[in-house]
């Protein structure tokens, strides 16, 4: 049945990522609330939670934070957010992913236009959002129920919905972008920047007074104007339509321009048409005598050079804002913990955070952990460069030349780790830096920890991207690991709420992380992630010296 069409094809392709993100983000959701009924069992207690989560306005909106509810959706905070990695993927590959591979030229080769092909893929994605939204709202209203959260099932399809909404806006920013780029890599990344500004943007409402203008710009924005789970806030009809007509113009926009241009071409800016030539762009000629035909190495460098640079600015630059904002939020704290609640804000802020000492670390320390989560998404956009050289023949061409099979892996894995070193690296001096000049007092040392702390958990989402692409093509890799990524952070994210045990936390890596900016980081726990990664490659190494490179 489902190979009658190219929406149910598509459909179809897509059953794992439904029940994988709908599942796992259902879940994540629901988790809070088992662990605030400890948090508000008095007045003085919701007092406390109420005032405290004010000073964490930079996560979210600290509505009705002393509820059930409230409490979850305050919680979850921009982690939500991993969501749109799946659309910004699954739109960057829809259409330009196939012209890669060559498997579009097959598919309008039967009697089918360019616009039934892209609407009926893209009306895919769509389709699958909102399969995912009804997973999310059914299990939302069961977690609800089951704590007496007090909402109804019709909130929890609109949480679903709404996130359904935020998804399919950033799927037609990829989908439009990638009209513009020869490779369905650019367009993800390209994407996945603009995630990280637009969820900066919406947060300098919060922490910056008098600015909400600024934050208007950011569809995020209009996303957090509904909280269904919150009774007494409701859903916000405007900002879902808002987001609705993004989603549309967005996608209309992108299928508009791909049914007008060459398949396997970009679309020409009118202002550079006299520049860059009507063939092929440059990512497709060889660059002769350059430098980076030196070696495996050096071309995977220049290979990733620009994503590289990009990842960069917006992960250092977050790392400073976040540092140059943390000054007012301890102020403010002080107050509250000089107060007739301090016992009460201290035990909550703990709970929060998991630490009640040095304000500026454990701000610091909980804005944080976004970081890491970041640079592994950037390792998950290179991976799916590796699988898809794979799949699409471009290795062959390496290994015709006298370069054995250790070495090409070994040297893109290399370049790879070169790159996260140096994004950890000037995320450090960038951090550093916005310190400096705002005063914020930071302990050297427990910085450093933190930034390059990252660089291990990079490297194994990394080897284990490319242990997996032994066996999977890229489509298939890269959700597996991005699903991966999602279980690690739910683990280390939700488990402490849920009260799971040591041996169920260490599964994840972020467990070792730790908090570094507070405790700084165990040469042991640092070991234990590499020497895994150091596994996971080598074992990923040895499949693809003995695979076929056409299965």
């Amino acid at each position: 049945m489902f190979f009658r069409s190219v929406f149910l094809k598509s459909l179809r392709d897509y059953r794992v990522a439904i029940l994988g993100w709908g599942i796992g983000m259902g879940l994540v959701i629901v988790s809070p609330m088992a662990s605030v009924a400890e948090l508000i069992s008095t007045p003085q207690q919701r007092a406390a939670l109420a005032t405290l989560a004010a000073q964490f306005a930079w996560n979210a909106d600290p509505v009705a934070a002393d509820t059930i509810g409230g409490y979850a959706t305050f919680k979850i905070g921009v982690f939500v957010f991993l969501i749109c990695v799946w659309p910004l993927l699954a739109a960057s590959r829809t259409l330009r992913g196939e012209e890669d591979r060559g498997s579009l030229d097959v598919l309008l080769s039967l009697p089918r236009s360019r616009l039934q092909v892209a609407v009926q893929k893209t009306a895919a994605i769509w389709t699958a959002l909102l399969a995912m939204a009804l997973i999310i709202g059914l299990i939302a209203y069961g977690g609800g129920t089951g704590f007496k959260a007090g909402f109804t099932l019709a909130d929890g399809l609109l949480l679903g919905l709404n996130l359904a909404l935020i998804c399919a806006v950033f799927a037609g920013v990829a989908l439009l972008i990638s009209q513009f780029t020869h490779e369905r890599g650019p367009a993800a990344g390209a994407t996945g920047g603009l995630l990280v500004v637009f969820i900066v943007v919406d947060m300098v409402h919060r922490v910056i007074p008098n600015t909400e203008w600024i934050s208007r710009l950011s569809p995020i924005y209009y996303y957090n104007l509904s909280k269904p789970l919150i009774p007494t806030f409701g859903t916000s009809a405007t900002g879902m339509l808002i987001l609705l007509a993004l989603a549309l113009l967005l996608t209309v926009a992108a299928v508009f321009l791909f049914v007008r241009r060459d398949v396997g071409d970009v679309v020409q800016v009118p202002g550079l048409a006299r520049i860059l030539p009507p063939s092929a762009g440059p990512s497709r000629a060889l660059p002769a005598g350059d430098w980076s035909l030196r070696s495996v190495y050096a071309r995977s460098l220049g290979m990733i050079a620009m994503p590289t640079f990009w990842w960069m600015l917006l992960i250092a630059s977050f790392a400073a804002w976040m540092v140059a904002v943390v000054e007012q939020m301890v102020g403010r704290l002080n107050d509250l913990l000089n107060g007739g609640n301090a016992p009460l804000a201290l035990q909550i802020l703990k709970n929060i955070s998991g630490s009640a000492t040095a304000l500026n670390a454990i701000f610091l320390g909980a804005m944080f952990e976004l970081l890491p989560v970041l640079l592994m998404a950037f390792a998950v956009t290179q991976v799916n460069r590796w699988t898809a050289d794979q799949d699409d023949g471009r290795l062959e061409i390496v290994l015709s030349t006298p370069q054995s099979r250790l070495q090409v892996v070994l040297g893109r894995f290399a370049a790879l780790a070169t790159a996260t070193v140096l994004i950890g690296v000037v995320t450090l001096l960038a951090s550093a830096a916005a310190a400096a000049v705002a005063g914020v007092q930071l302990d050297s040392a427990n910085l450093a920890e933190a930034t390059l702390g990252m660089v291990p958990l990079g490297l194994l989402i990394a080897a284990v991207g490319y242990l997996a692409a032994g066996w999977l093509r890229s489509a298939a890799d890269t959700g597996l690991i991005s699903f991966v990524l999602a279980a690690w952070f739910f683990i280390s994210f939700i488990g402490p709420d849920l009260k799971w045990p040591e041996a169920t936390l260490r599964l994840s890596p972020f467990y070792y992380y730790g908090t570094p900016l507070l405790h700084g980081m165990e040469l042991g726990n640092v070991v234990v992630l590499v020497g895994v990664a150091a596994v996971a490659l080598a074992l990923g190494a040895l499949r693809f010296t003995r695979k076929d490179l056409a299965v």
